[in-house]
Order: C-alpha cells, then sequence, then structure tokens
C-alpha cells in the first residue's frame, strides 16, 4: 500500500498519523458515506461504463448467430479439447454470447487459451477486458472479475485502466471496499496507467476504509472542476488534516467573487457545521470563519443540500448538458422539439 503515495511527503505521512481520529470525526458528522437508504452511488459515468452499448452489441451478435450458438459453444469446446488455436473473433463472440454463470466458465477457459497462445503478442487496437468486465457487470459476477484480474498468469490481458476502474466500479457499488483497494494495488503492481476516473474511485474507496491520508493524496491528483461535490471535498479533507489556514483562505476566495462570468464555489449546509465544529476549538480561527460563513449566506453560496444528496446522484454522461439544451428549445406553440415543428411548417 506504501507504493501508492509515491510522492506525497514525509511531512503529511506523518501529519495523517496524528490526526486519522480528526477525520473520521469530521467525515462522521457528515455522514456523506452512509448513502441514503434505496440510493446507490455510481461513480463512473455511462459513457465508461458504456453498459447499454454492451446490451446493443450483444443483441447484434445473437442475430448474426441465430439458431447456432449451442453448434458454436461446442466447436469452442472442440478447440479446447483438441488444443487448437482459439481465434479472436471467436473470443470476441464468445463474450457477447456469454448469458449465463454456467457459460462463463467457457469463458473462463478461452480467455486463458487465448491468452497462452499470444501473451508474446501485441493484441493490436482491440482489448478483451473492457468487455469482460462489462459482461462480469450484467451476470453480477464480480467475484469472477476479480478473480481473473488478480491472477498472474493473465498479466497484461487486463492491461488498459478501463478494465480496473470498471472492476472497482462494480465492487464500490456493491460495498466491497477491501476487494476495491487490492483491484486498485493490483493495478500499480502492473503499472497500468490512471485516469481521472481512476483518482475518482481511488479516493472514493480510501475514504469509505477511513484511509485519510491516502484519500486526500488521490484527491490531490484530481484535476480541479467547477462542481459544487469538488468545493465541498475540498474544505472537508482540508478540515479533516486540520489545514486550518488553507480552508479559511479557500472559504474567503470564495466568498469574494462577486461577478457573473466567474462561477461562485457553493457549500452544503452539512460540511459548514462540520467544519465549524472543527474549528471551535481555536477562538481566532472561529470568528473569521464566522465571518465568512455570513458573507457566504449573503451571497446565497450556502445550499440546504447534503452531501450525501450530491454523492448519491447518477452522473450525467457526457455531452448531457448540450442534449438537455437541445430538448429544450421546443416551440411554446405545438410543445414539440423546435426542429421537428420547424420542419412540418
Amino acid at each position: 500500500m506504501a507504493a501508492l503515495v509515491v510522492g506525497t511527503s514525509g511531512r503529511l505521512l506523518r501529519k495523517a498519523a496524528e490526526c486519522p481520529a480528526a477525520g473520521r470525526l469530521v467525515a462522521d458528522r457528515v455522514g456523506c458515506w452512509n448513502c441514503l437508504q434505496g440510493a446507490k452511488r455510481y461513480l463512473l459515468t455511462e459513457d465508461v461504463l458504456q453498459l447499454h452499448k454492451f446490451q446493443e452489441k450483444k443483441l447484434e451478435n445473437e442475430y448474426k448467430i441465430y439458431g447456432q450458438k449451442d453448434e458454436f459453444f461446442r466447436t469452442v469446446e472442440k478447440k479446447l479439447a483438441n488444443n487448437t488455436l482459439i481465434l479472436k473473433t471467436e473470443l470476441i463472440n464468445l463474450l457477447y454470447l456469454c448469458q449465463s454463470k454456467n457459460e462463463m466458465e467457457l469463458v473462463k477457459r478461452t480467455i486463458y487459451r487465448y491468452h497462452e497462445e499470444n501473451r508474446n503478442r501485441a493484441f493490436g487496437e482491440f482489448r478483451f477486458g473492457p468487455i469482460f468486465m462489462r459482461l462480469c457487470y450484467e451476470l453480477d459476477l464480480e467475484a469472477v472479475a476479480l478473480e481473473l484480474i488478480k491472477d498472474q498468469t493473465l498479466n497484461g490481458f487486463f492491461g488498459d485502466y478501463t478494465s480496473f476502474n470498471i472492476l472497482m466500479d462494480m465492487l464500490f457499488e456493491k460495498g466491497h471496499f477491501e476487494d476495491a483497494l487490492n483491484v486498485l494495488l493490483e493495478m500499480d503492481r502492473e503499472n497500468v496507467r490512471f485516469s481521472q476516473d481512476t483518482y475518482l474511485l481511488a479516493f472514493a474507496i480510501c475514504y469509505k476504509l477511513n484511509d485519510f491520508l491516502k484519500a486526500q493524496y488521490y484527491f490531490s491528483q484530481l484535476q480541479p472542476t467547477e462542481s459544487i461535490i469538488y468545493d465541498n471535498l475540498k474544505i472537508l479533507l482540508l478540515a479533516a488534516f486540520g489545514n486550518l489556514k488553507n480552508l479559511l483562505q479557500t472559504l474567503e476566495k470564495a466568498s469574494k467573487i462577486n461577478t457573473y462570468f466567474v462561477r461562485k464555489p457553493n457549500f452544503c449546509k452539512d460540511v459548514i457545521i462540520a467544519v465549524r465544529e472543527k474549528l471551535e476549538l481555536d477562538p481566532d480561527f472561529i470568528i473569521q470563519f464566522e465571518e465568512i460563513v455570513t458573507k457566504l449566506k449573503v451571497s446565497g453560496q450556502i445550499n440546504e443540500l447534503t452531501l450525501d444528496d450530491l454523492l448519491c446522484e447518477v452522473p450525467h454522461p457526457k455531452g448531457y448538458k448540450m442534449q438537455l439544451l437541445k430538448e429544450t428549445k421546443r416551440s411554446q406553440r405545438t410543445l414539440q422539439p423546435l426542429q421537428s415543428f420547424l420542419l412540418s411548417d
């Protein structure tokens, strides 16, 4: 686990060791990781998961091989038994045609054989890993996905960050945080490049496991975004690690934005309450804090939402805002989409 914090200063390590309890106090006070009953937290968007596209591809393959699926499976079984070369197209078709846990056993055996035959060859542009992970997502077979991605004999088969990200998302959604952390460690061990989605998943996993040192480290690797979640997580982590001076500077800066051309950061009321309790032991800081909070309230930068409300939202795919904009362009007279209304006229 220490390998995951390469580049983190010794000062930060010491600081984390000194204040893990304080970090837990802030997190517990906000309650941001105790999701509302019945709600699900999704960290990856459909642009990454592509489960809908995967379903479409499955239907397409089923149509092409309609009535011949059993024969195709028997052909693959025969090839495995006779130690005959497995073709790339055969493995692709098998992944899209698999529909059950029993059929997954054939998929696994075929993957091992294919990788054994092609371990020293480049797979080109095609990546089997994400397809396999989406299949496991669909069939609720996260244990199978975890088994294969950790198997050293398949080293290189899952050589892309998308495969690891999908599996971590699957495990996170089901509450298997320790397993998700093991996937992250395996990803690091295999030197697979981390994407921004990886850092987001890593942050969430470590926070759920109360590992605030690594949570802060991974959060620091995320590119700053103009989002209310980012605003709140930043000050929450600053409070958890006792970086009170930086926290007040961040809030002060947010309160001084007075132009329409720059987005004003927005903060959840429960996060502000948690930060206040952290600052109450320091009279100088609490006075300055209350003054800043008053300014934020006047400018409408403190809302009634909880951080949990925000984290339990399903993230929208890329281009969602543009699509929403197109859908709202409707004729006031017919309430039809404006484009179709104009064409009909």
